[in-house]
């Protein structure tokens, strides 16, 4: 069952990467831009990542390793996908950065133990059949004093699951959203677990993007328009960004943002 799973993901994600102009990917964005809340945690949690091995998992189109890379890391971009790999190394060779890159399955990372100082992954667990296993090997490869760090979609919000059941085209069958309560485990892991949690009242942009602008879900990536329009959505974002704020002060409201993202130290 898992084979079957993994094999469509990466057919999926295959046919996605041949479709892929890396020269139109602004990689900044994806870390910096005001509606890249989650990598901007990401950010402050980690620090200065100069000289430091970092394990991509899931690498996509490899903004993520790239970004890391012009900072002064030294990555390593994965995917389950070759095509995303190969897209990976593309982008990394446009930016004049050095990347490695392999095709590795998540569940079953190979590399030895305490190899890397970071492991990051941006929307993958929720295409794993089985995230506490790929938590769980994030942690053995990672060395003492190490950092994990990802976000992924929870599956709490009733208006991002109206989204999923519309946008069929756009994401895989097998996806399963994270329930919120996987913190537990990843506390249960690490000695210091630190997470929050994004979009809520700003996930009125998807609302705008469907019932205003009109914008088909299965024809664009609500989620990549969000980071290639940041400029026009900066004032609405930011105003609701702010709401957001205060709406999770309240009891159980966390739970149902669009986004989780947490870093985690061995």
């Amino acid at each position: 069952m898992q084979d079957d799973v993994l094999r469509k993901e990466q057919d999926f994600h295959d046919q996605w990467a041949s479709t892929i102009d890396v020269d139109g990917i602004r990689v900044a964005d994806y870390f910096e831009a005001c509606t890249a809340p989650e990598n901007r945690f990401i950010l402050r949690q980690l620090g200065d990542v100069r000289g430091k091995r970092l394990l991509d998992l899931g690498c996509g189109a490899g903004e993520n390793s790239v970004y890391f890379a012009k900072l002064g890391a030294r990555c390593m971009a994965t995917d389950y996908s070759p095509g995303m790999v190969e897209v990976a190394l593309k982008l990394a060779e446009a930016n004049h950065v050095e990347v490695e890159g392999r095709t590795i399955n998540a569940m079953a990372i190979d590399f030895p133990d305490n190899t890397f100082d970071i492991v990051y992954a941006s929307n993958l667990l929720h295409h794993i059949p089985d995230p506490r296993l790929t938590l769980t090997e994030m942690h053995r490869v990672l060395k003492p004093g190490g950092k994990a760090c990802f976000w992924d979609p929870l599956k709490h919000n009733p208006v991002i699951n109206v989204y999923r059941r519309i946008a069929t085209k756009v994401r895989t069958e097998d996806e399963t959203p994270l329930d919120i309560d996987l913190v537990n485990y990843i506390r249960s892991l690490y000695s210091k677990t630190s997470y929050d949690t994004f979009w809520i009242a700003t996930l009125w942009i998807f609302l705008q993007f469907y019932l205003i602008e009109k914008v088909n879900p299965n024809e664009e990536r609500y989620w990549k328009k969000i980071i290639v329009e940041q400029k026009r959505l900066e004032k609405t974002y930011l105003r609701l960004e702010k709401l957001d704020r205060s709406l999770k002060k309240l009891p159980f409201v966390k739970r149902f943002a669009w986004n989780l993202a947490v870093v985690a130290t061995k």
